[in-house]
């Protein structure tokens, strides 16, 4: 069988482990081929290969749920349940997204793309099954990465506690989440592996009895057996936390074994209660320059499968905001050794991996546990100490409580430094960064700030890392810069709640936030073409508003346009339309940003262009609203 004839799990039934191996090869062939073309994440899905379909043997998946954690390693899961068909346009708008989408599939049987959910998610379906008196199997597969979030453990305490609850979780231990995985929980898990009974069968087994008089190599068929029974006399000292916590464990299993996997799975079905089946992998497996660096190949760019390296770009491109951030943010703690780079298991993502390798004394990664960070970010700065919080905007909704509670009810200056807001692209709607302007401005004592380009970001950077009468905020998209010139020091901070005008007209006044500072100046030299003149705002800062610059030239031009890369409900526009009202200032006011609706996974330049944030559709929509005219093209 080849697996373009797969269109349902269930059609691996009855397959021999030795088909198995052979539909293992072409999916990995086939994920290799398409994440080359198009991007996405590569390690984590080439790591479960066998796992899925060792597991979807044992399975009938028109009744029973699997839920996959986080999603980014379920590229195999797609590629047999109907979607190989279409697997090339990964990523791409209108096509297979990379991440499990209920929507998209009836496999698909709950969304992710944040870490930690599954077990949770698993239990409340197994919940459902046993009120409604039904029969299926539930099944979590979380990685040991995500076993580093609270949300897992609170869910693995639940379902101990649950003894006649049929739940099976599937623990991908690969020892890396998109870096090495760090904390208590890795350790262990760590010492399992290596502990003696699993390292003598895995290391010394083999060897001492090749010493065995007239035994020698003619014991090599009974060897697995005997590694297997071994095996299982180290269950009771490895797998003892689970085991405390009320769970049936099962492992360390060999994880590109498809034979074991199949058996284990199908002893574990059979089990009353929760069940927690430890399966090591390899993430990368099948392609040695990943297996090499599983940091590197966690995700990729469109790169060349021959050599591993990624397709050049046509032309150069300005620094990434992550880069000129983690290279402002080192020069600064060079200078001051209070301040901590605090990252919730994104180093790379985020930049601090610079300041790890720098500075690594005033660097911490807490693992996949938002909540955590921020709540240790309040420690810190309770004692003095200058913590810089970088997490993606998207991933900062994980601990909204913790910013509210511990961190803005006692003002303590922590510096949130949001990576990936606004439109992300090809990850969708998990992880576009949509809300944090109107999270973080709702709430008292917070101070929220956006630069207009990576120059704007560096002085951004040492505004909040100056403040400490409050804690402060600053958001920075993905992507690259504007190109404009750096500062390699001296960069000097900006006054908090100061606006500036960069452009003059008396017709309509712009407000641009951030990243849609520039796209404001586009649209007033487009509008200047038609014969409107616009003041364009660089506003700098959403709370506290400058009220004092933006309220009279509202009151004297008459017509406000804001523009801001965020959601409408509670964004800038809103804080903008606020004070105006406040300051008893009607004037027409065109809110221009991301309506009520989930941004579905494209570039950046088509989602924008869905939402009408291009700088050309921007001015349509002003002339339309503001000067009842029409966009005429000018030659």
């Amino acid at each position: 069988m080849h697996l373009s004839e797969i269109t349902h799990p269930n059609q691996l039934h009855g397959l021999s482990i030795r088909q198995l191996q052979q539909i293992a090869r072409q999916i990995r062939d086939k994920h290799l081929q398409t994440v080359a073309a198009t991007g996405g994440h590569l390690g984590p899905g080439l790591g479960v290969v066998e796992l899925t379909l060792g597991l979807y043997q044992t399975l009938d998946l028109d009744r029973d749920k699997v839920i996959w954690d986080v999603g980014h390693q379920a590229y195999p899961h797609k590629l047999i349940t109907g979607r190989y068909s279409n697997f090339h346009t990964l990523r791409q708008k209108d096509g297979v997204a990379g991440y499990l989408k209920r929507c998209e599939n009836k496999f698909d049987h709950f969304g992710a793309g944040h870490a930690s959910t599954s077990i949770s998610a698993a239990l409340g379906m197994a919940l459902a099954r046993d009120l409604k008196g039904e029969k299926f199997k539930s099944v979590a597969v979380i990685g040991d990465g995500a076993l580093t979030g609270g949300m897992a453990l609170e869910a693995i305490n639940h379902a101990g506690h649950l003894p006649k609850t049929n739940l099976l979780v599937v623990l991908n231990d690969n020892e890396m989440s998109i870096s090495p995985n760090v904390g208590a929980i890795p350790r262990y898990l760590n010492k399992m592996r290596l502990s003696p009974p699993v390292q003598f069968l895995s290391d010394g087994i083999e060897e001492q009895l090749k010493h065995i008089p007239f035994v020698g190599e003619s014991i090599s068929p009974e060897l697995e057996r005997i590694k297997e029974g071994m095996k299982r006399l180290a269950v009771p000292k490895v797998g003892a936390v689970f085991e405390e916590l009320g769970f049936t464990y099962m492992g360390p299993m060999d994880g590109h074994n498809l034979e074991e996997l199949i058996a284990t799975f199908q002893q574990a079905h059979k089990i009353t209660g929760p069940v927690l089946v430890h399966v090591v992998t390899t993430k990368g497996k099948g392609y040695e320059l990943a297996e090499k660096d599983q940091v590197g190949y966690h995700a990729q760019n469109p790169f060349n499968l021959a050599t591993g390296k990624a397709i050049p770009s046509s032309k150069p491109k300005p620094p990434a905001y992550a880069k000129v951030f983690s290279h402002t943010l080192v020069k600064l703690a060079e200078q001051n050794p209070k301040i901590v780079g605090i990252t919730a298991a994104m180093a790379t993502g985020t930049g601090l991996d610079k300041l790890q390798a720098k500075l690594p004394n005033q660097y911490i990664d807490v693992g996949i546990a938002e909540q955590h960070a921020v709540t240790l970010a309040a420690g810190l700065a309770a004692e003095g100490m200058r913590p810089v919080a970088a997490i993606y905007s998207t991933f900062l909704q994980r601990a909204y409580d913790q910013i509210i509670h511990d961190v803005c009810i006692q003002n303590l200056p922590v510096f949130f430094c949001l990576d990936r807001a606004g439109i992300v692209g090809a990850d969708g709607p998990t992880h576009q960064g949509m809300y944090d302007i109107a999270y973080m401005r709702c709430i008292p004592n917070m101070v929220v700030m956006a630069p207009k380009d990576e120059a704007e970001l560096q002085r951004m950077v040492v505004t909040g890392i100056n403040h400490t009468t409050s804690p402060i905020s600053m958001r920075f998209p993905r992507g690259n810069g504007h190109g404009v010139p750096l500062m390699e020091e001296g960069w000097e901070p900006l006054e908090i709640g100061k606006g500036e005008i960069i452009r003059q007209g008396d017709d309509v006044l712009i407000l641009g936030y951030g990243t849609m500072v520039y796209t404001s100046m586009q649209a007033a030299e487009i509008l200047s073409e038609h014969g409107i003149e616009a003041t364009v705002i660089n506003a700098r800062f959403v709370k506290p508003l400058d009220t004092e610059l933006i309220v009279p030239l509202a009151k004297q031009i008459g017509r406000v346009v804001t523009l801001e890369e965020g959601c409408l409900m509670g964004g800038f526009g809103s804080a903008v339309a606020e004070a105006l009202m406040d300051a008893d200032v009607l004037v027409p006011v065109k809110r221009i940003g991301v309506p009520d609706i989930l941004v579905d996974h494209a570039t950046p330049d088509e989602s924008f262009a869905v939402l009408g944030l291009s700088s050309r559709q921007i001015v349509e929509t002003v002339l339309q609203a503001l000067f009842k005219k029409e966009l005429v093209v000018v030659k």
